[in-house]
């Protein structure tokens, strides 16, 4: 895939070119701020676009903003938004509209070169990659009245699976139960979230995350 990369670390920027290049991708750019991101991706029209939540010119959301304006013009590239830590308004605001080719990822994660991979390879396919801590973070809740409550440890463990973007078959393999146990649990999980008129796989994860964040 055709990718840009935006991180002001040219440590890990330099990192992440080395290695989307010997995995065969074409890194068409590698900036290191947001006003530069923005006529890059004008100019290259992208596949993929990976970029930093807080980058230069204000060391804010100048990443995120980016996000969202790339996802506004072009809903067809692809978008993996990294963070330090887990910010769940910066989450809830990247996953407002669409779920399909999105991902979030805390930098940890980046380390872990397949997980990396593999979550880019899940967007560029119109899924989601959502971070494991991420996606914990929004699961828990400590409010009297939570629906998650009602759900069984079983349920939650394939709730937080598909959350993270993984499919049914995905999900059976991670937790080690078979896909018709996934199918059911999915099924009870979206009863008990009034979620059960909802449809297609992308527009699922994100009426979860949705209503995680609430």
């Amino acid at each position: 895939m055709r990718v840009i990369l935006a991180e002001d670390s040219t440590l890990l920027r330099e990192g992440l070119v080395r290695l989307l290049v010997e995995e065969g991708h074409e890194v068409v750019a590698a900036v290191g701020d947001a006003v530069t991101l923005m006529k890059e991706v004008e100019e290259q029209t992208p596949d993929m676009v990976v970029v930093d939540i807080r980058m230069p010119p204000t060391h804010t959301d100048d990443g995120l903003r980016a996000a969202l304006e790339i996802r506004k013009r072009c809903p067809d590239i692809g978008l993996l938004v990294l963070s330090q830590h887990v910010e769940r308004n910066y989450a809830a605001q990247l996953l407002a509209s669409n779920a399909e080719r999105i991902g979030y990822l805390l930098k940890d994660r980046v380390a872990q070169i397949e997980e990396f991979l593999d979550a880019l390879e899940r967007i560029h396919a119109g899924g989601a990659a959502i971070d494991p801590e991420v996606v914990r973070q929004l699961v828990i809740r400590t409010t009297h009245g939570d629906p998650l409550a009602r759900l069984t440890p079983r349920e939650r463990s394939v709730l937080e699976a598909l959350a993270q973007g993984h499919t049914n078959t995905a999900i059976a393999q991670k937790l080690h139960i078979s896909l018709s146990s996934v199918e059911k649990n999915l099924n009870t999980i979206f009863d008990k979230l009034d979620l059960s008129h909802t449809t297609g796989y992308s527009r699922r994860i994100l009426a979860v995350l949705r209503y995680l964040e609430s």
